[in-house]
């Protein structure tokens, strides 16, 4: 109750909501701003290279139209991992500079692919210029993720906001994507693509970091003290992220071949390529949520262990449908498990070698995914044949997972555990 006064009784005064809640609050709203539209830039791009890729042409010269494209899109890794992951740690406010800096970019090679849409320097502009700065968005994003929540527990619950809206963004993008396409062709496409990217960059430029980082956040690090701030947890964790990807890029293109080959109506790709993006939905609505109940670790192993039933019981039925279904199952463990996986290197891994550690895993998982597409685009597997190799591949990869916690778990009772502390700071 307040003090008297000479004035009489002062009335009692709400105290104002500010400090950590309302400015995490405030930085989440505006990431998720600069990322929904940085994936409406991206989608309209990846419509817009679609036909000359795949549609346009026939299976045989799809194939290496197809696998020369996988090619290149290993060659962006090649910088992301051990050039910009570094530049995003050492740069005071570096992180900020690099949103705004892939925004801008993007811009620049958007508008260069529309020049040349027809040329063959479609594809290096496309991937050593516009897949880098795409991943680097999305390297930088998971890195300012933890600024933007007020406690470790929330961060599955943020990244799966952040999935669900650029899912729902890429399927609204995708109709007026197609019609555009359709009448204006590519080059147009494109050309609107880069002014969703002048809007990503001014977005990106709003960004305010939610708390200031500590002494020392910015601080580089050695290699090899960047290697012992992962721990033997989120190793394990990223192989079974790494499966999954792997899954997502062999079923991708053995379906795709198969229905080609097999003269499946058009309609039949969209089906499997809905489900698949209906999947990733519902793994970021319903994998947020999960963490309430489940542990990340859990949420990982349980996604790769569904993959591995479904796949079985498509395997054994070898049907369209079952192949549309397990599209739909694949998308939604992967998106649940990328949720958890996030969570896990962004509550374990050191703060200060955030960006160098999510560079390094997304070149592992985008080598696993071209990897395992490579396979049904250079040999013919038929669909039933491809359902078993998945259920084998993501069952080794679940016993594996399991095996290794197991030891993990051994370990940490036959060792005193370390005692440290990573902070969820902004760097």
């Amino acid at each position: 109750m307040s003090e008297p006064s000479d004035t009489g009784w002062q009335p009692l005064r709400r105290v104002p909501r500010a400090g950590p809640t309302s400015e995490t609050a405030q930085a989440f709203s505006r990431l998720a701003v600069t990322h929904a539209i940085s994936v409406a830039g991206d989608a309209m791009v990846t419509v817009a290279l679609a036909g000359s890729l795949f549609f346009s042409i026939s299976p045989t010269a799809a194939r290496g139209r197809v696998a020369l494209a996988l090619v290149f899109t290993m060659l962006p890794f090649a910088v992301v991992a051990p050039f910009l992951g570094p530049v995003i740690d050492r740069s005071r406010g570096g992180r900020r500079a690099m949103l705004i800096g892939a925004a801008g970019g993007r811009v620049v090679f958007a508008l260069l692919m529309a020049r040349w849409v027809n040329s063959l320097l479609l594809f290096p502009l496309a991937a050593l210029g516009l897949l880098i700065l795409s991943k680097t968005h999305a390297v930088v994003k998971a890195a300012l993720v933890p600024s933007t929540v007020r406690s470790p527990k929330d961060l599955v619950e943020a990244n799966g906001r952040l999935a669900m809206l650029a899912a729902i963004v890429g399927f609204v993008t995708a109709g007026p994507s197609g019609g555009i396409l359709k009448l204006l062709g590519a080059a147009w496409l494109l050309r609107v693509a880069a002014l969703a990217y002048v809007g990503a960059t001014v977005a990106a430029f709003r960004l305010k970091p939610a708390r200031p980082a500590t002494p020392g956040d910015e601080e580089a690090s050695s290699p090899a003290e960047d290697q012992q701030a992962l721990s033997r947890g989120v190793t394990l964790a990223a192989s079974a992220m790494a499966a999954l990807r792997g899954v997502v890029g062999f079923l991708t293109f053995a379906v795709a071949f198969d229905f080609r080959r097999t003269h499946a109506p058009t309609w039949w790709f969209g089906l499997a390529l809905g489900g698949s993006v209906f999947g990733s939905f519902l793994g970021a609505a319903i994998g947020s949520r999960l963490r309430a109940v489940l542990r990340e670790e859990h949420m990982l192993l349980g996604s790769v262990w569904l993959v591995t039933a479904v796949a079985v019981v498509a395997g054994r039925l070898g049907s369209r449908p079952a192949l549309a279904a397990l599209a739909l199952t694949v998308g939604f463990a992967a998106a649940a498990a990328r949720l958890a996986f996030d969570a896990v290197v962004q509550r374990d891994g050191a703060e200060a070698a955030r960006g160098r550690s999510f560079a390094r895993f997304e070149a592992t998982f985008q080598l696993t995914w071209v990897g395992a597409a490579f396979i049904p685009v250079v040999v013919h597997i038929p669909a039933r044949a491809a359902c078993f190799v998945i259920a084998l591949a993501s069952g080794l990869a679940g016993l594996s997972y399991v095996s290794g916690r197991r030891a993990l778990r051994h370990g940490s009772r036959t060792a005193a555990p370390p005692a440290v502390v990573n902070p969820v700071n902004e760097a």
